[in-house]
């Protein structure tokens, strides 16, 4: 990869400051930036590092100012974290080869489609009946059941398990060891104290444009289908139970649980570590706090909660500092 200044800014409609001609090779994060890389600049308190960078390339906001005489050049744009997530896929899009391949010891049957120069890595399973789309990139040692339906410009990584019947859409990307579609935590208490398993014989439905991190665990419902929708992130070591529906451009951190049958709202920011009881609503922009245990379900919007159980962000707070005195009592 190189690029001159100018032409990063063509790609991001940004406004060079410096010199045009100044060529860049590789990213750098704005506090280790050396010469010929480029690094973007975006939150307030790593400004220092802005003026002693030795990167060839700093993206930095239309409306910074700087306080002090910058080395590097700037390229200025509207939003410099949002440019800078752009350039990634512009450059990863480049280096992407979407050549035709099938690895070693890849097991699959007639009766299943692959479309246009997909890779199948060596020592997967393609299942009966199951559809791969177009330009999608299965790693190696990857499960696919039996009728289970894969989109277009996927990333399956290695090691992923996706049970039969399982359906996803396009532009999906699944990080190594999920498995998506096993049963749901579903058994019924009998009278002699065992306990009876609960058949689940729906599937798992995970739309365009979803991340799932790695060794996170997506499970089938027993009726009907586990639903992740557009734009959903989740990231590494998640528990999404049988019957949940997480919203549009959801994001969730690492070691969230989601129990049963929870509806999730659009546009919602889980933090890690985050516990969501069974059977709850969670409303549209709703903001979950690291750490936060909900066992009610939240009805108003746009609300931040912290605690356990959850609170409204300043009725925390004020609960907290009675605990704290209390506590020095």
């Amino acid at each position: 990869m190189e690029f001159k200044a100018k032409e990063i800014a063509g790609i991001l409609n940004g406004t060079v400051e410096g010199d045009p001609e100044v060529k860049i090779s590789t990213f750098a994060r704005i506090e280790s930036g050396k010469p010929g890389a480029i690094c973007f600049f975006a939150n307030p308190k790593y400004e220092h590092y802005v003026y002693d960078c030795e990167a060839s390339v700093i993206i930095v906001n239309d409306d910074f100012k700087p306080q002090k005489p910058v080395k590097a050049t700037m390229i200025r744009v509207p939003n410099a974290y949002a440019s800078v997530a752009a350039l990634l896929d512009y450059v990863t899009a480049r280096k992407r080869s979407y050549k035709r391949y099938r690895g070693r010891h890849v097991k699959r049957y007639l009766s299943t489609k692959i479309g246009r120069k997909v890779y199948v890595g060596s020592g997967s399973y393609l299942g009966r009946r199951a559809q791969i789309g177009d330009y999608t990139r299965i790693c190696e040692q990857v499960y696919i059941g039996d009728d289970v339906r894969i989109g277009s410009k996927c990333i399956i990584y290695p090691g992923v398990k996706i049970y039969p019947g399982m359906v996803i859409g396009d532009n999906v990307i699944i990080h190594s060891n999920a498995v998506i579609g096993a049963d749901g935590f579903g058994f019924a208490p009998l009278p002699d104290g065992t306990y009876k398993k609960i058949e689940h014989t729906g599937n798992v439905i995970i739309e365009d444009d979803v991340e799932i991190g790695a060794n996170t665990t997506v499970d089938k419902s027993q009726m009907g289908s586990t639903i992740i929708h557009k734009g959903a992130k989740i990231d590494n070591l998640c528990q999404i139970a049988h019957n949940v529906e997480i919203g549009e451009n959801t994001v969730m951190a690492a070691q969230t649980g989601v129990a049963g049958s929870t509806k999730i709202g659009n546009h919602c920011i889980i933090g890690g570590q985050v516990g969501i009881a069974g059977h709850l609503t969670i409303a549209d922009n709703t903001t979950l706090a690291a750490q936060t245990g909900v066992i009610s379900s939240v009805k108003t919007e746009g609300q931040v909660l912290f605690g356990s159980p959850a609170l409204p962000h300043k009725q925390f707070l004020r609960a907290y500092a009675v605990f704290r005195r209390n506590g020095k009592e």
